[in-house]
């Protein structure tokens, strides 16, 4: 018997499903509240993700960036466009395969979206349900894979600014535990 892998796009979909769940349920008046990121409320975990992702991986195949509306007048919406954007550009086999060379190296695109951008949905859909009142629960075995492939890079990793100094954690947490306490976060 033989497994497959799931592919770079059944992967996107999946965690961009749970973040965009969070997104759609963050409740009315509460797009302002403290998000785990030091200094950052709601509606700024979402913005981060709008922000970056289209713009490097768009970018990056010589794509427009996607019209939609600010994060400022509709969170929800903003997504939705660029996870859009971003799915077809996944579901097209051509667009997919196709090399890139960004500050990240050179690689495919979708070796580029699952180097930089699956973790970070998974991550973030944390960070609103903390934010927002919401279901924490994520996916393990995702988890369980980005813990193994970034811990051997702590070191250049904490050099570079982008997390915080790890939080201690029992050794018997789960891998989404650990993961988001490499990343600086308080879980």
């Amino acid at each position: 018997m033989t497994t497959t892998e799931p592919t770079t796009a059944q992967r996107w979909r999946h965690l961009a499903d749970d973040f965009g769940r969070r997104v759609d349920g963050v409740p009315a008046g509460r797009w302002d509240d403290p998000a785990p990121c030091e200094g950052w409320v709601a509606r700024d975990v979402v913005r981060h993700v709008v922000e970056w992702m289209p713009s490097l991986y768009l970018g990056a195949v010589g794509r427009p960036l996607p019209e939609g509306p600010s994060v400022d007048d509709d969170p929800a919406g903003a997504w939705r466009a660029a996870d859009a954007a971003i799915s077809a550009l996944l579901e097209d086999p051509a667009v997919a395969s196709r090399p890139t060379s960004t500050h990240a190296g050179d690689m495919t695109l979708q070796e580029l979206v699952a180097m930089t951008g699956l973790m970070d949905l998974l991550v973030h859909a944390w960070d609103l349900a903390r934010a927002t009142g919401q279901d924490e629960t994520l996916d393990q075995a995702e988890a369980s894979g980005f813990l193994a492939g970034i811990e051997p890079w702590d070191a250049a990793l904490r050099g570079s600014g982008h997390y915080g100094p790890r939080v201690p954690v029992p050794d018997d947490a789960d891998d989404l535990t650990k993961l988001l306490a490499f990343t600086g976060r308080q879980p």
